[in-house]
């Protein structure tokens, strides 16, 4: 379990953003294990490609300390997340089409400057984790 000191226990400590709906199964993942952690978390549906200025609202006004984005296909949303903020962002790339390797791709193969980390195909788990161990170097 993680032990943040946060003065506000409703605030967001980790914001999962999911491309579609249909990622559904992969952020679900992602979901339960920061439920069972009891990290404070919320769950968006915003597309890079459908919803730009949506997306761009949201990552504005978001306390999360930590995002995870859930993608497939071009999996634009990690890296478009990482240009407008400062904060971690783990990519999880899903396995619509070509076995999930378009969207791996997609998401490793950042520009100098918009650092994505990355988790394997599917396993929208390990990301709920990564960053349960990022939140966890706030309090040493």
């Amino acid at each position: 379990m993680v032990a943040v000191k946060e003065d506000n226990p409703e605030r967001v400590l980790v914001s999962v953003v999911a491309g579609s709906e249909s990622d559904e199964p992969v952020y679900n993942k992602a979901l339960k294990v920061l439920s069972s952690e009891e990290i404070p978390h919320e769950l968006k549906i915003l597309s890079a490609h459908r919803n730009p200025d949506k997306l761009d609202e949201y990552i504005d006004s978001s306390e999360a300390l930590v995002f995870i984005a859930v993608a497939g296909l071009s999996a634009a949303l990690p890296g478009v997340i990482a240009s407008k903020t400062d904060k971690p962002v783990i990519g999880v790339p899903v396995n619509a089409k070509l076995g999930g390797l378009d969207a791996l791709l997609s998401i490793v193969q950042m520009p100098p400057g918009v650092p994505v980390a990355c988790v394997g195909i599917d396993r929208g788990d390990n990301a709920a984790h990564l960053a349960i161990r990022i939140l966890n170097l706030l309090n040493k």
